[in-house]
């Protein structure tokens, strides 16, 4: 049976934010949006016209002062900033899941099955389906389209 979730006000979330050892800190510059901190992870929320809340940046381990972004390779994870990227660790990733499930509560936003298994990245980059969504003519050209039919008779010729 499906759990009644209460969604809370900004005023109330903010409350229980501090309340529960987040670091809230306003951004500068605006009205109703707080940058939120805790386990070295960040995220920021904002008011919603309704008096409600919205996540305006979603959480990212810090590297330096930088929100980063947990992008999954298929054979590792990775935390990616603007400046660099760095394998994620399962201290990371503890610290992202726990971040993000305290956060979902502060909010009243449902807690999903799949995201209550572990840590979910904001992207999936697999290497061998890269561009594979594109239409076919926007795709750039794989190696053994450049190099033409008659290189890859001479390549399998010299295999033989």
């Amino acid at each position: 049976m499906a759990k009644e979730i209460e969604a809370r006000t900004y005023e109330e979330a903010l409350a229980w934010l501090r309340d529960h050892g987040f670091d809230v800190t306003d951004a500068p510059g605006t009205n109703g949006r707080v940058f939120l901190r805790k386990y070295n992870v960040s995220a920021a929320i904002q008011k919603a016209p309704d008096d409600g809340v919205k996540i305006f940046a979603y959480p990212g381990y810090l590297i330096g002062s930088e929100i980063s972004k947990l992008v999954n390779r298929g054979y590792q994870q990775f935390l990616k900033t603007s400046k660099n990227e760095v394998p994620a660790t399962a201290d990371h990733l503890k610290a992202l899941h726990t971040f993000a499930e305290e956060l979902k509560v502060a909010l009243g936003l449902p807690s999903l099955y799949n995201e209550s298994l572990g840590t979910v990245s904001e992207a999936y980059q697999y290497d061998r389906i890269v561009d594979r969504d594109k239409p076919a003519v926007d795709r750039p050209k794989r190696p053994w389209e450049v190099a033409g039919k008659e290189a890859a008779i001479a390549a399998k010729k010299g295999r033989a």
